[in-house]
């Protein structure tokens, strides 16, 4: 899936002179956690988060009165607190990208800009709705973990022992055993009502099934 079909287009927008205490009413009333500061030509030219409000409104209130607190916020303005260093992406860029690119710097948000203009935004929150929809958690469906061997033909060897009980798989995810080496796990979801007779056609067809967690893999290893 790529940013462009998930990313926010009805955009939160700023001006740089915004003062800090508009920016926090912003934040509250529209529900969100970042705004996008953009110049008089609609160009993105900062990213404030509600974390960084939040830092700045308490920073300074030790050491001044309430009435030196509320005047110094409010000639404060997002310009000064702004993040100006942004790294955005294309509409194009796929999720999985996005998710790499905001762990990796530690962020939580990346603006998305088409032909130099500002289209989109992608949260954390975002790439994670679409982890919960690929994995089809919540659906009432059956969940089960299947240990193989890393070999060609293995996941269609799956896919026909289901196919032949007449089971339709919801979804299919892939993971390597961090501590086997050559080891995956298909993460697969059916039908509720098709989970056990899917387990046992499994096991049947000798693959190892595993419903639940265990602390040691090693009876559930595929043979190789």
């Amino acid at each position: 899936m790529f940013v462009g079909r998930i990313m926010h287009t009805h955009l939160v927008t700023v001006s740089p002179s915004t003062t800090m205490v508009k920016a926090k009413e912003i934040i509250a009333e529209k529900k969100i956690n970042h705004l996008l500061v953009v110049d008089q030509k609609e160009n993105l030219i900062g990213l404030v988060s509600d974390r960084d409000v939040k830092q700045s409104w308490a920073s300074p209130a030790t050491a001044l009165s309430v009435h030196e607190l509320n005047y110094l916020l409010s000639e404060l303005t997002v310009e000064t607190i702004m993040t100006k260093k942004i790294i955005t992406i294309p509409p194009g860029t796929t999720v999985e990208r996005a998710a790499l690119i905001m762990q990796e710097n530690r962020i939580s948000a990346l603006p998305v800009i088409d032909d130099e203009k500002l289209v989109g935004i992608i949260t954390t929150t975002d790439v994670m709705e679409v982890l919960l929809q690929a994995i089809g958690f919540g659906d009432g469906s059956a969940r089960f973990t299947v240990l193989v061997e890393d070999r060609i033909g293995v996941v269609a060897e799956v896919s026909r022992i289901l196919k032949e009980q007449q089971i339709n798989i919801r979804s299919f995810v892939t993971l390597p055993e961090k501590k086997q080496p050559n080891v995956y796990q298909l993460v697969m979801r059916v039908g509720a009502e098709d989970g056990e007779k899917a387990i046992t056609a499994l096991s049947d067809g000798g693959f190892k099934v595993l419903t639940e967690y265990v602390k040691d893999l090693t009876p559930y290893l595929p043979k190789m």
